[in-house]
This record gives C-alpha cells, sequence and structure tokens, in this order.
C-alpha cells in the first residue's frame, strides 16, 4: 500500500477542517493545506491525534504528498478564491488527476471550471455538500457532479464519509460537470421554502395566543409524525430557548430580518430561465427580503392598516391540526418544485439525474433531512413521475389536506397573518390541477398590444386577430 496520502483537503476553516477529520476518522490518509500555514497547524495542535494527517506548508509538497491519481478537494470561498486556487493547483497536476469543488458554487461557474479542467486533462468534480459543520465531521449529504471515470476513484471516498441511511451512502453520482452544484442549489432553494412555511406555522399559533413553550410543545409533537425532520427538531429547540439577558424567549429578541448567502436566489432564478415555476420557493426569497428592507417596512407600517394578526376560531386545537396539515402540504408542493426544476435543467443541460437518487441522498446529512424523503425516494421508485404531485399516495394526502390549508390560508389572510408560502404553495396546488387557466386572456391581451399570436384548442397552427382594422383572423407564419 501506498505511504502517500489518499485524499487532500484545501482549506482549513471549519467546513474544511471538519471534512478532513471525517475523512481521517474514516481510515483515510489526508493531506492537509491552507494559504495560510498557522491555520493548518492550528488544526493539527487540536485534532493532530485523530487520524493519519499530512500537512503541508507549501502547495507544491501539498501535490507532491498525494498519491496518484490525485484527489484534491478544494474547502475555499465561492468565486475568485477558489479560481485562485485552482489556477495554482493546474501547473502541479498530472493528467487524470481530481480535482474537486466542494463549496456552494454556482452550477454554471462549475460548468465553466470543469470545461476548462477537462481540456487540460484533468478531471473536476463539483460536490455539493450539506449538513453544514457538523454534518461536515459527522456525516453529511453530498451531491457530486462530473465524469462518470472521476466518479470511480473518488466515490468510494466520499461515500465513506457521507451520512448513511439503512446502510445505504447519503451520496450518490448526479450527472456531469454542474448537475451536482445544480442540486445542492435546489435543495437550498427548498431549505428556504421550508423555513418559510416553519416561520409562517409559528406566526399562526402566535396568532392564537399561545405560549413560546406551548408552541415549542406543539413542534415537538408534529415532528413524531409525518413532519418528522430536522428543521421541525430545531423549531422546538429555538422556541424553548430562554434570553438570559431579559427573560424572553429568545426568539423575540432577535431582529426579525432574514439572511441570505445567495443560493435561494440562484434556485429562482435558474427556474426563470427554465421556465419551470417554483412560487413556493420564490416567495420565501422575497420573505427573507421583505423582511430586511427596513424603509419599506418602516414607512409602510406608518401608512397602511388592516388587522394585528390575532386569530379568533371556534376550535383551537381543530386549527391547530389544521396548520399542521397546511404545513405538511406546502412543504410538498416545494420540494415537487424543487424536484420539477432538477427534471428540467436535466433536460436542458443534459444531465441524467435519477430524481429517486437524489431523494434518497436527502434522508440525512443535509438541512432539509425529512421522513417525507423516504416516501419520495420510493413513490419514484414505483413510478414514472413527471412531478411528485401526481404520485399516487402523495395526491391522495394532498386532497385530504386541502380543506385544512384552504381553511389556514382563508383565516390567516381575514387576521392580516402574511402567509405567502402556504398561500403560494396552494396557488401552485391549483393551478397545476386546474383544467384550463387564464392564460387564454393573457395571450389574447398579448396578441392584441403586440401581434404575439395564439395557438387555438381546436385547430393546428399559429394565429394572430387583426384587432385594429376588421377584426379577422390570419393564420400566422411566426409566433412571438
Amino acid at each position: 500500500m501506498s505511504d502517500l496520502a489518499n485524499v487532500g483537503v484545501i482549506g482549513m476553516a471549519v467546513m474544511g477542517s471538519n471534512l478532513a477529520r471525517n475523512l481521517a476518522h474514516k481510515g483515510h490518509r489526508v493531506a492537509l493545506f491552507n494559504r495560510t500555514y498557522a491555520k493548518t497547524e492550528a488544526v493539527m495542535a487540536e485534532h493532530g491525534t485523530e487520524g493519519d494527517f499530512r500537512p503541508a506548508e507549501k502547495l507544491e509538497d501539498f501535490v507532491a504528498s498525494l498519491e496518484q491519481p490525485r484527489r484534491i478537494i478544494i474547502m475555499v470561498k465561492a468565486g475568485g478564491p477558489t479560481d485562485a486556487t485552482i489556477d495554482s493547483l493546474i501547473p502541479l497536476l498530472d493528467e487524470g488527476d481530481i480535482v474537486v469543488d466542494g463549496g456552494n458554487a454556482f452550477f454554471e461557474d462549475t460548468r465553466r471550471r470543469e470545461e476548462k479542467l477537462r481540456g487540460l486533462g484533468f478531471h473536476f468534480v463539483g460536490a455539493g455538500i450539506s449538513g453544514g459543520e457538523v454534518g461536515a465531521l459527522e456525516g453529511p449529504s453530498i451531491m457530486p457532479g462530473g465524469s462518470r471515470e472521476s466518479y470511480k476513484a473518488l466515490g468510494p471516498i466520499l461515500e465513506s464519509i457521507a451520512a448513511q441511511v439503512d446502510g445505504e451512502a447519503c451520496c450518490t453520482y448526479i450527472g456531469t460537470d454542474g448537475a451536482g452544484h445544480f442540486v445542492k442549489m435546489v435543495h437550498n432553494g427548498i431549505e428556504y421554502a421550508d423555513m418559510q412555511f416553519i416561520g409562517e406555522a409559528y406566526e399562526l399559533l402566535k396568532g392564537l395566543g399561545l405560549s413560546h413553550e406551548e408552541m415549542a410543545d406543539i413542534f415537538a409533537t408534529w415532528n413524531t409524525g409525518d413532519l418528522d425532520s430536522y428543521l421541525i427538531e430545531i423549531t422546538s429547540e429555538v422556541l424553548r430557548k430562554v434570553d438570559a439577558k431579559t427573560g424572553k424567549p429568545l426568539v423575540e429578541v432577535i431582529v426579525d430580518a432574514a439572511g441570505m448567502k445567495g443560493t435561494g436566489t440562484w434556485t429562482v432564478q435558474s427556474a426563470l430561465n427554465l421556465g419551470t415555476p417554483v412560487n413556493a420557493i420564490a416567495e420565501s426569497v422575497f420573505a427573507r427580503a421583505i423582511s430586511s428592507s427596513p424603509e419599506l417596512r418602516a414607512a409602510s407600517q406608518k401608512a397602511l392598516s388592516g388587522p394585528e394578526g390575532n386569530i379568533k376560531v371556534a376550535d383551537r386545537d381543530a386549527f391547530i391540526e389544521q396548520i399542521r396539515q397546511a404545513l405538511w402540504a406546502s412543504k410538498v408542493v416545494a420540494y415537487a418544485q424543487g424536484l420539477d426544476e432538477i427534471r428540467m435543467a436535466g433536460k436542458e443541460y443534459g444531465w441524467d439525474i435519477n430524481i429517486g437518487e437524489v431523494a434518497k441522498i436527502w434522508r440525512d446529512g443535509c438541512i432539509i433531512r425529512a421522513k417525507l424523503l423516504e416516501r419520495i425516494r420510493s413513490e419514484y421508485a414505483a413510478n414514472s413521475l413527471t412531478t411528485l404531485l401526481e404520485a399516487p399516495s402523495v395526491a391522495a394526502d394532498l386532497g385530504s389536506a386541502q380543506d385544512a390549508w384552504r381553511t389556514v390560508v382563508a383565516e390567516a389572510v381575514k387576521a392580516g397573518v402574511p402567509v405567502p408560502g402556504f398561500s403560494s404553495a396552494l396557488a401552485h396546488y391549483d393551478q397545476a390541477r386546474a383544467r384550463r387557466l387564464n392564460a387564454a386572456l393573457t395571450q389574447g391581451l398579448r396578441d392584441y398590444f403586440g401581434a404575439h399570436t395564439y395557438r387555438r384548442v381546436d385547430a393546428e397552427g399559429t394565429f394572430h386577430t387583426n384587432w385594429s382594422t376588421d377584426g379577422s383572423e390570419v393564420e400566422a407564419t411566426d409566433s412571438h
């Protein structure tokens, strides 16, 4: 057996160092490098006894310490720092070496980098890694995209450190070039929606006059059923936390402005480019945007009137159960929208993505891990689905939940509680199942002012009405 390291990690911030430790814990010989050696020394001082680490002060020594084909995982900031790291590696690599970007890169950047390195004789893998700092150390969900050849050499290493469910690794080959980072991006978009739905459920429970301790108990109970998930679990913990300074629930002293790092925005922008509807995910991004718009909110609070968010219902416990059903149904729609986007991207970019396998590797290790994902995996395995919404058991349960869902949205609107997530998810449900949408009028208007033409339900071809002259219809030779 070679005494050289079999994998290397560049970037010793928390994610990189934790991933390196995870690799070492699984018996890998791990080369370490950081731009500033002091950080590598700090990792070695604190964790050097945990496994077989090979720290290097110079990049040349780091590369030389790796067996071929070299497997190098880059864990640095996305964008310029990633490109700079890749460029510094290129002169030191040999044909067939594998460079992995484990950061949150935009998938188009990954496609560009993969093409560049492939042209030089190297493999480039864009690997989405979810689970945060704890996941990196204890077992993340990993979504690698690149050549199948590179996965043969890299896959066993990644699978060894990934989270495990029933003996199956939460890591699988996703597709070529940017497929892995695209799937990770959509994962984050679903995560945005999931958190927005939870926030809306919290606001509705608050509108019923419940204490934070009572709400924490409700979320804990929900976590024992079909809403069982990491985010529901930690919601209960966050709601229970009391601020040491004020004695108030911590959530009441946190400024109500939610931050963003860009992946939710990328998910929505990419969906728009693909022409696939993800309105529930989009509303979760916009909800964060308005929360972080203090001038807009201050001006509107002074100028606008409306209900104060107090909800009055005859049966409080029954309404709490309806909120649970609305939360579950909305969550299903967000997953459906995200998986629809992945399917459309697969068509657009030539990625042969197995949606059921995506659901399988999201079952643990990642932020959106949930009981629902095993059901999604089995539905895609058993059926040829265009969308999750048509899966037999899912469609049946959404149908059963819809009365509660509609009641919750209606009561929220009456009470002035904003529920853009719940309401947009419900709108998607209704739009998707509608026999006919109002788009016919939209297309008629487009034809009127811009001669954009339309198609008829009773004839082949494309048509235009001469609105400003005799009102006659003509068959068009070109559509817009």
